[in-house]
């Protein structure tokens, strides 16, 4: 009777680990997939004078696997499920540097203050469902000094119902292009 009692408690135990390393490994699955997979393939490219512009919607979940411990996702997710992140680039067709004042007809420090600063005001998104517009309300400009061909900003936004598609809207006043929409009809991978 004594040796059913410590098979069942062992048992007990290993099911118990199981579960608990289970979870684990399905999120460790879902990074890998995001990264494998390609979180980048809801991206949209306009090509216009020479410029690439290139949105994506980056799934919040992968945002938040890639800055914070695996066992706070959800609690964290349910915080900031309202918001939505993109990110922006901009390249141009021969690689040059796209702040300089052939391209902007501004100062080269005017135009890296506007890509860093003044730029969020350009962006806003509309939400398919209920036609709101929803203002960007912060931007990231993704230095790197001259050592990588393009440009790149990450752009939040808050106050979006999580189960709604949505358009980002970009009036280009930096490179004077015009207004650009990028339409990103479905949503991205949920885990």
């Amino acid at each position: 009777m004594r040796v059913n009692k410590y098979i069942f408690i062992f048992l007990i135990s290993i099911l118990v680990l199981s579960c608990k390393q289970g979870d684990t490994t399905s999120i460790d699955d879902k990074l890998f997939e995001y990264q494998e997979k390609g979180w980048k393939s809801n991206s949209i490219t306009h090509f216009i004078n020479h410029i690439n512009y290139t949105a994506t919607e980056v799934p919040l979940e992968y945002y938040l696997l890639k800055n914070e411990a695996k066992d706070k996702i959800d609690s964290i997710y349910k915080l900031h499920e309202r918001e939505r992140v993109l990110e922006v680039e901009f390249q141009h067709t021969t690689e040059k540097n796209l702040l300089l004042s052939d391209y902007t007809h501004r100062d080269y420090r005017e135009s890296v203050e506007y890509m860093a600063f003044t730029i969020k005001k350009d962006f806003q998104v509309i939400t398919t469902t209920s036609k709101d517009t929803i203002l960007c309300s912060g931007v990231l400009f993704e230095r790197n000094f001259k050592v990588a061909p393009f440009k790149r900003l990450l752009l939040y936004f808050d106050g979006i119902d999580p189960d709604d598609s949505i358009k980002l809207l970009y009036d280009d006043q930096l490179f004077g292009n015009g207004l650009l929409k990028f339409n990103f009809s479905e949503r991205p991978i949920k885990l």
